[in-house]
């Protein structure tokens, strides 16, 4: 077994590991957009039938993982490693979903990045023989998120045009050795990149030079272009930052508009839903992949996907204190076939 170095940030897997089954689960607005056919589960209880808001986010990935297993036909035994994150102080949404399940358990913050953390770390379990099936949940609720670091809903705060909408969803996947895919093919682990924004509601322009590095760093690393993907994703950006993506790469003579999309901007109707720039949290991008991203890989409709992650590094207390906003994007490319 061998995992190959490429240039700085990248990595090849060999042998590339599986995707074995995945699951997805959303709360009631986004069960109003335009992937909601694509969820697993869509609840119109935000509260998940929990007395609190944190305590629905640790429910949701409870149900995901379960969702996860089921479709697999395997149990938490068979599980060699989860890694968990969101967005809650200290992970405590990811931490009281695995509690007393005696699964080997990795608590990880990317912020909305996680996801794609996870799939990096857990692919480079899997392919360095370290596990055989690992489990990567990943999950974030809007009332959870706004309670943590904007403010109570019931103070009736004006959101600024920049704002996103934190996603109330959870994605699941296990990965493992065998299985008929999608596959893990290769990884961009990413920088952390600060160019100084400050303001906490405009994370899509904070997070989009990462992603921009990310990027880059993955084509030069690896050989590749654009058009060596079906899609691109970020998650997410929103709209202003995907625009922004966009311009970055038009600076360096590359148009990537058409094989690029954002989580954030996917998963909601900007007109139709009043979310203005988009969706946002750990819930984002996992939700998307884990439904609507890997159903189209699983349909042979998308063959290469590259799924990058990316994630604004503040605490409410850094925001306070004035600081700007380091942000992280992890690169991920899935294929339909192994190679």
């Amino acid at each position: 077994m061998e995992t190959v170095h490429q240039g700085k940030q990248s990595i090849l897997f060999f042998p590339q590991p599986a995707i074995i089954s995945y699951a997805s689960v959303a709360g009631k607005k986004e069960g109003q957009g335009p992937l909601a056919a694509t969820f697993d589960v869509t609840s119109q209880d935000t509260k998940f039938g929990q007395k609190t808001w944190e305590k629905a986010e640790t429910q949701m990935q409870k149900t995901v993982m379960q969702l996860a297993l089921q479709k697999a036909d395997l149990k938490e035994s068979d599980l060699d490693a989860a890694f968990v994150g969101d967005l809650l102080n200290q992970c405590v949404g990811s931490s009281f979903s695995m509690r007393n399940l005696e699964i080997p358990t990795f608590g990880l913050y990317g912020a909305c990045s996680t996801m794609a953390e996870g799939l990096l770390l857990s692919g480079m379990a899997i392919s360095g023989g370290f596990c055989r099936k690992t489990i990567n949940l990943s999950s974030s609720h809007f009332a959870s998120s706004e309670r943590q670091y904007r403010f109570p809903l019931g103070y009736g705060g004006q959101r600024t045009p920049t704002a996103q909408w934190t996603v109330t969803g959870a994605g699941a996947i296990i990965l493992g050795t065998e299985g008929d895919g999608p596959f893990l093919k290769s990884a961009t682990i990413g920088t952390i990149v600060d160019c100084g924004i400050k303001d906490a509601n405009n994370m899509g322009a904070a997070m989009a030079p990462a992603a921009y590095q990310t990027l880059s760093a993955h084509f030069n690393d690896l050989g590749l272009t654009p058009n060596d993907y079906d899609l691109i994703v970020t998650g997410d950006l929103g709209v202003l930052g995907a625009q922004i993506v966009r311009d970055l790469f038009l600076m360096d003579g590359i148009d990537i508009g058409a094989h690029y999309n954002d989580c954030g901007v996917m998963i909601f109707d900007p007109q139709g839903q009043d979310v203005h720039c988009g969706g946002s949290g750990c819930g984002c991008s996992a939700s998307v992949l884990c439904g609507h991203l890997l159903g189209q890989m699983r349909r042979h409709e998308l063959k290469r996907l590259l799924f990058c992650g990316t994630g604004a590094l503040l605490s409410p207390l850094s925001t306070q204190q004035g600081e700007s906003i380091p942000a992280v994007c992890h690169a991920v490319s899935i294929c339909t076939e192994r190679s």
